[in-house]
């Protein structure tokens, strides 16, 4: 009979104070400097074997991009730790800025207005990602924390690579990916524009999009059948599933999900202006009676 190990109670230098979660290969704990006494996150893998090997590479390949930005709405991740053993390194650990807050999927915007301001704010953090020359690659809704006083902060840039990447196998979550991620075609601006629509479009109407790679085209963790970029169907426009929903939100969401890279915006700074444009128009006063109730519009509401 198996058991979990032992939560540690040191790694490295810091003071293991809880657990948080746990991902495919790495575990997420709370932990304290012994000297400053700052609380942080802390990421960790370990090497069992040698294809645990590109886990651990995956972990500083996310801690070279990360440790480049800067944003207010981008979890800040401040250092990366080699253990070594025998002089071969056997885990890896990175420092991240501790967030109280929950996923996006845990915790549904309120309102339609409510979810345009977390849309715009993840647009403005992806944007200054791509300043920095780099694609997340990965942005849904279990990756974007929300707190309590409906701030942004985008995590786990483990998928993330320079843009113009191409990769040698398929990476991204499917029910979300984009063409040219399911195709292995460059990764560029575009991809996380596809990205955050596809997710847009699931916090509002609760479905994913038609992709080239639906989620029943996963199967035990290998991505398989990759529909061809001219058989994609679109989805229905959001304001035709739910009539609450502002025709120039629908519009953005079905222009950011256009199969084509060349259909999409420009720019993710296009898409976080026109968010932040319809945001006004939500949230503008009505003065005809009686008032539409935007600002209290259950997302999800069908």
């Amino acid at each position: 009979m198996s058991t979990k190990p032992a939560q540690p109670r040191k790694i490295g230098t810091y003071n293991v104070l809880a657990k948080l979660g746990e991902g495919a290969a790495s575990m997420l704990y709370a932990v304290q400097h012994p000297k400053t006494k700052q609380v942080s996150a802390l990421k960790h893998v370990e090497k069992t074997d040698e294809k645990s090997q590109r886990f651990l590479d995956q972990v500083e390949q996310e801690y070279a991009i990360g440790s480049k930005l800067d944003h207010e709405s981008i979890r800040k991740l401040t250092k990366i730790i080699l253990h070594r053993k025998m002089f071969k390194i056997t885990a890896v650990s990175m420092i991240m800025e501790l967030v109280d807050a929950m996923t996006l999927d845990q915790q549904l915007p309120k309102n339609h207005a409510q979810a345009v301001e977390i849309f715009s704010q993840t647009a403005r953090g992806l944007a200054h990602m791509h300043e920095r020359g780099f694609v997340h690659a990965d942005i849904k809704p279990n990756n974007v924390l929300i707190d309590e006083y409906n701030k942004v902060k985008i995590i786990d840039l483990g998928q993330a690579c320079a843009i113009g990447t191409v990769k040698k196998r398929i990476q991204g979550t499917p029910g979300y990916m984009a063409p040219e991620q399911a195709h292995r075609n460059e990764i560029t601006p575009k991809t996380d524009i596809y990205n955050l629509g596809a997710m847009m479009y699931w916090v509002l109407v609760g479905e994913v999009i038609p992709t080239a790679m639906p989620p029943k085209n996963s199967q035990d963790g290998l991505l398989t059948g990759a529909v061809e970029t001219e058989n994609i169907a679109l989805p229905d426009p959001p304001h035709e599933r739910n009539p609450r929903i502002h025709p120039l939100l629908s519009k953005q969401i079905m222009d950011c999900v256009q199969p084509h890279e060349k259909d999409r915006p420009e720019s993710m700074d296009y898409v976080a202006n026109r968010l932040e444009l319809i945001l006004d128009i939500i949230n503008e006063p009505v003065t005809a009676a009686p008032p539409v109730d935007a600002d209290g519009t259950t997302v999800h509401d069908g």
